[in-house]
């Protein structure tokens, strides 16, 4: 069913997932960049505009870690969930859009998303504790219970990768299936409600892998925290 789907882009270099993606994925950094530039372009004390938008965003982001992890670790950590929640949101809107297909909607795409998350928060975890003493903590605080706590700890580790592949994935493939079959049953007026509920959706799959990444970004460097 994929390779049936029109798409603008897809007219121009062919309609195979590879080149969907890649392309639409550039259509998202660009759109990104132009929104960047425009809120930069012009900076004041008292924002307007573009400038206001994102600001409020940045804040919005900010506040979203503020209650996991405290706000001066949420500042920190903000500049890669605020571009993950940028990349995720402006994907998820494209594919509202009739002729364009969200980049989101593939699970290559998303996988490749939580790899990013799994990796990073794991490695600022063994920055922060050190390599024995990150993984001690996966034991659980009887030794006695470490070889049945382990494999459970890892496993667990292992299955944030497929939960926040796979949530984001089924979401907006599934939003994708709901519009083409609303497109199909309905003429272009009367589905603007059901744009606006795939408006919401996207907003809240952002949200949701958001605020995710700051909950285990927080685990990972706030262990002695999670002892206590």
């Amino acid at each position: 069913m994929e390779g049936r789907l029109f798409t603008f882009l897809g007219a121009i270099g062919g309609h195979g997932q590879e080149w969907i993606v890649l392309s639409h994925y550039i259509l998202v950094i660009g759109i990104i960049f132009l929104v960047a530039r425009a809120a930069t372009r012009k900076m004041q004390l008292v924002p307007t505009g573009s400038q206001n938008v994102m600001e409020a965003f940045i804040a919005g982001i900010i506040s979203v870690g503020e209650g996991t992890m405290g706000e001066k670790n949420a500042r920190v950590y903000m500049p890669l969930i605020a571009s993950l929640a940028l990349v995720i949101f402006i994907s998820n809107m494209i594919g509202v859009i009739p002729g364009f297909e969200a980049p989101t909607a593939n699970i290559n795409f998303t996988l490749s998303l939580a790899l990013i998350v799994f990796v990073y928060y794991n490695y600022l975890g063994i920055k922060k504790n050190g390599f024995i003493n990150y993984f001690k903590h996966f034991m659980g605080p009887m030794p006695v219970l470490a070889p049945l706590m382990f494999p459970i700890e890892i496993i667990s580790h292992l299955s944030r990768i497929v939960s926040l592949s796979f949530r984001l994935f089924g979401s907006i493939r599934g939003d994708d299936m709901f519009l083409m079959v609303l497109l199909m049953l309905v003429p272009w007026i009367l589905p603007l409600p059901g744009f606006f509920m795939l408006t919401a959706f996207g907003l809240l799959q952002a949200f949701i892998f958001s605020i995710l990444t700051y909950v285990y970004i927080a685990g990972s460097i706030m262990m002695e925290h999670e002892d206590h």
